[in-house]
């Protein structure tokens, strides 16, 4: 989706740096006049409503306005050459002013200290950490032709607004697919004589490139916050804890197949990346696990592979943990070996599959320090003792720790809410007999936020990282 570049490009990105400024115009107004003002300006809110998930749609609208009108005013027929050079310049300014009616950034002073086009490539750079879950809620069909007959345009804005932040971490060809399909459909069946029905025939036209958005979102959320190696585990740990009879050999392959789809399209602006490559990557699981296991079988049977991959994604761990083979654990020296951190991931997949309950937050934090342990003790002079002395205190304070966490998403897993929030009440007054009745509450309410929100299988990994 060459359209995809336009606001890359618009933006000063680093592409200007090799080729010059005005290069960067050129492009941009190239763009411009290919799409069209209107489809100029639904990117422009897409893209920085993606990019700027945090900003209010007031501050998103100011930057649009900005942008469409620099676009049309210096990609005019006899436009000065220094038009656009000099407009982005007093769009970075503006940016900078105590004033600022854009999105608010942290690093935005640091940028502003800056001067000319270091300054613009600074700014641009600039981007809102993701919402941990989607806000987006979509209203009935009754209250969006309301909406839509009131103001289309201002409809139209507000959505692409509201759903773009949402769904921010989704690749920009699959939001912008989902997000014109939405507005064609609420533009088609509110002047339908038959809205109902017409509602109900395009949303199962577009049911797959919905779940493509959500699916996607997920994904591209947990690749930003993990990068490809941390990724990858995450995949292997969720992989074994659903089919824990699966051997270590079985599911790296799969869990390295999905990082490399992460890494390839996350970013990617070709139009059908993301679709193809995970529907490659779910033919590729369902052939693999659906004969060793039922709920891998089912979840593979229909043939939309994108539903399939949806429902191997929500699969819940494997209930109860299973009885498996002690495992031979890896000696300091392998630790410390070129196959080293082949070894400590394989420990890790060992202990996920034999607590499946265990919340992809504590595992990735578990990998995260195991590394830092490796890097720590094998480049001193006795790697054997340190990891040794790291053993015993990880044995004293973490296994406790793990205990709890195992039991606390066993439990939230298995029982109705107010049932588990019951069971954990009994559970803290046993364990706190000291504690007053707010602290216990408080104490209550913190375990059930943590359970409700990061023992789920798409718990979003930031949120749950600070949770831990």
């Amino acid at each position: 989706m060459r359209a995809a570049l336009a606001l890359l490009l618009l933006l000063a990105t680093a592409e200007a740096i090799h080729r010059g400024k005005a290069y960067a115009r050129e492009k941009v107004c190239q763009e411009y006049r290919m799409l069209g003002k209107e489809n100029f300006r639904t990117l422009t809110i897409v893209a920085n409503s993606r990019k700027y998930s945090n900003g209010t749609f007031e501050e998103i609208g100011h930057l649009v306005r900005e942008i469409v009108s620099l676009a049309e005013t210096c990609c005019a027929d006899g436009a000065e050459p220094s038009c656009y050079d000099a407009g982005s310049t007093a769009l970075s300014d503006k940016s900078c002013s105590a004033a600022s009616p854009f999105p608010a950034h942290p690093g935005t002073a640091e940028c502003c200290a800056q001067e000319g086009l270091e300054r613009k490539l600074c700014l641009a750079a600039l981007r809102h950490p993701p919402q941990p879950l989607p806000r987006y809620l979509q209203p009935s069909d009754k209250e969006l032709c309301q909406a839509f007959r009131r103001d289309p345009r201002g409809f139209a804005d507000r959505f692409l607004y509201e759903y773009s932040s949402s769904y921010s971490q989704a690749p920009l060809p699959v939001l912008l697919g989902s997000t014109r399909t939405f507005l064609s459909m609420v533009s088609t069946c509110c002047i339908s004589p038959a809205p109902t029905a017409c509602f109900l025939k395009e949303k199962l036209e577009r049911k797959t490139l919905s779940l493509l958005t959500l699916t996607s979102n997920r994904i591209c959320l947990r690749f930003s916050a993990y990068g490809k190696d941390k990724a990858s585990f995450s995949y292997l740990a969720s992989l074994s804890q659903k089919i824990p009879s699966a051997s270590f050999e079985d599911l790296l392959p799969l869990a390295e197949d999905a990082a490399e789809v992460s890494s390839q399209c996350c970013d990617s602006v070709a139009e059908d990346c993301m679709q193809k490559k995970l529907l490659e990557h779910t033919a590729k699981v369902c052939t693999a696990l659906s004969a060793r296991d039922e709920r891998f079988a089912h979840c593979c049977t229909g043939k939309n592979l994108m539903e399939n991959h949806f429902c191997i994604l929500a699969m819940p761990p494997a209930q109860p943990a299973p009885k498996l083979p002690e495992a031979l654990e890896p000696t300091n020296k392998e630790l410390c070996g070129k196959d080293g951190a082949l070894q400590a991931t394989r420990l890790l997949f060992e202990l996920a599959r034999k607590h499946p309950s265990l919340p992809d937050a504590v595992l990735a934090k578990l990998y995260e320090s195991s590394g830092k342990l490796r890097g720590e003790c094998c480049s001193t002079k006795d790697p054997s003792a340190c990891l040794d002395s790291k053993r015993k205190q990880m044995e004293a304070e973490l296994l406790p720790f793990l205990e709890k966490a195992s039991q606390l998403c066993g439990q939230y897993n298995k029982l109705p809410f107010l049932e588990f929030k019951k069971r954990l009440r009994e559970s803290l007054t046993q364990a706190e007999p000291e504690a007053s009745p707010a602290q216990l509450e408080q104490l209550l309410e913190q375990r059930a936020s943590f359970a409700s929100t990061c023992c789920l299988p798409d718990a979003p990994p930031l949120l749950c990282a600070s949770k831990v």
